[in-house]
């Protein structure tokens, strides 16, 4: 690459020394984009669904609001809209046109947090307006449109950053820890397993989320966390996927169907029937707001329009030749995860959330109950386990990481720390994600969906300009 020809961005990286690692590791600490000084930090927020008006507007105004000020929101329905406004406590005006909001309010910061499907087109917005650009997962839903932030993101003097909170977790953190030190050796294959249980499994199809065009499948919306997750732990990048999926159990598969759970004249013999109206906030943000856009948030799981997979498994190559098998199940009588790392000199295994799993934890604070207080007891059962084992060894070692309190043992504060308060904080096991972590994830799920309609492999050099590297730095 010649010097006329290098971006902004790859020359910081080429011309920074030791500090284009920190950069590279931590994309929100290397903006550097508009001198904050003492200034608070001026947000706009797009979409004020739960999502919206929970982690990323209220918590984010208690939690930083000495640094950062919401200066505008914006929704298609006005009346979450406004219901929004007031549960985040903002004091700030509203839109239902993005760029009205954008025009009006100059923010320093866009957060996006509305349908999958439409990500794109707010994301690509800011950045061509030079703003930063923070987006829940996922990035976005297809190839084209991740393609088209890429280019949008090169060409942009700011940066996106998506909100992976489930790096975060002193759990997932320490198996990356254990990884990077080759506590097993070299990884040759990965097991890994996730399982939804039948309430949060069944929520997604309640949702828009049941519906391809606007989520991408689950295994864009849900699982991009996963592969993630999977990209960071194994430090490369996938090159080929296989898959295997079907809807057999929501949408059509039922005799009997309603258009809502309110009104269903079914409730007493459906097992997955859901009274919304016991959740205040719920009924406030949606049922309220029914009338402006039709969004139904209880909607039958079993309406014939929903059209994604409600078993998934997934088979990837990786560029350091570590292969993985990994399946999503959506109708599991409780939610966890299973995971187990495959090495030269034995193997790792993890989970969380498995009943009997969870039993042993409980019934070991019991036993120390009998010499620590009430509280010591609490704090002995908050943990998550893992095992390793070494070729030959015939015995195990058992590990325990304590958790904190908040969502994913702790994950999340650490997550909106880094973004907010600490940007340049030391980030060793580089877990905040960028535009490449963004699209290496999403496109796993899309070269998935892709595999299961053509009975074919999907290799991830074709679906965008990324093409994929042995390992994440290279």
């Amino acid at each position: 690459m010649s010097y006329s020809n290098i971006s902004r961005k790859d020359f910081l990286q080429k011309t920074s020394g030791a500090m284009a690692g920190t950069m590279l590791a931590n994309p929100v600490g290397a903006l550097g984009k508009k001198a904050f000084g003492t200034a608070k930090k001026r947000i706009a927020l797009v979409g004020t669904g739960i999502r919206g008006i929970t982690f990323w507007g209220k918590t984010v105004r208690e939690r930083y609001g000495d640094i950062t000020e919401f200066v505008g929101l914006c929704d298609i329905n006005p009346g979450r809209l406004e219901y929004g406004k007031n549960y985040i406590g903002a004091d700030c005006p509203t839109f239902t046109d993005f760029d009205e909001m954008m025009d009006q309010t100059n923010p320093d910061m866009l957060i996006v947090t509305t349908v999958d499907a439409t990500h794109h087109q707010f994301i690509i917005n800011g950045l061509e307006r030079g703003v930063d650009v923070l987006t829940e997962k996922p990035m976005t839903t297809d190839e084209v449109k991740c393609q088209a932030i890429l280019d949008a993101e090169e060409k942009s003097e700011a940066d996106l950053i998506v909100g992976f909170n489930y790096r975060y977790s002193p759990h997932h953190t320490k198996l990356k820890e254990m990884l990077v030190n080759q506590r097993v050796g070299k990884i040759t294959s990965v097991d890994f397993h996730w399982y939804l249980n039948t309430y949060h499994g069944a929520s997604y199809f309640r949702r828009w989320h049941g519906i391809e065009a606007s989520g991408g499948t689950l295994l864009v919306h849900k699982a991009t966390h996963h592969f993630d997750l999977l990209n960071w732990w194994l430090d490369s990048d996938p090159v080929e996927v296989y898959a295997e999926g079907a809807l057999e159990h929501y949408g059509s598969n039922n005799d009997f169907r309603g258009n809502k759970c309110r009104t269903c004249p079914h409730q007493n013999d459906c097992d997955f029937y859901w009274d919304i109206t016991d959740n205040d906030t719920y009924m406030d943000l949606y049922v309220a707001n029914e009338e402006h856009d039709g969004y139904i948030r209880d909607n039958c799981l079993w309406r014939h329009e929903i059209n994604i997979y409600d078993k998934m498994s997934v088979q990837i190559k990786y560029a350091n030749d570590v292969q993985v098998t990994y399946s999503l199940t959506t109708y599991s009588p409780y939610e966890g995860m299973e995971i187990a790392f495959n090495g030269f000199d034995g193997r790792i295994d993890a989970w969380h959330g498995i009943p009997w799993r969870e039993t042993e934890k409980v019934n070991q604070a019991e036993l120390h109950a009998q010499e620590m207080s009430q509280q010591e007891r609490e704090e002995a059962a908050n943990y998550e386990e893992i095992m390793v084992m070494d070729n030959f060894a015939g015995e195990y070692d058992h590990i325990k990481v304590q958790q904190e309190s908040g969502g994913h043992g702790g994950g999340d504060v650490r997550l909106q720390n880094q973004i907010f308060r600490d940007p340049d904080m030391a980030d060793p096991l580089e877990h905040s994600a960028g535009i490449r972590d963004g699209a290496m994830s999403i496109l796993i799920g899309i070269a998935a969906r892709k595999s299961i309609k053509s009975g074919q492999p999907v290799r991830i050099e074709d679906l965008t300009s990324f093409k994929p590297h042995p390992t994440r730095d290279a």
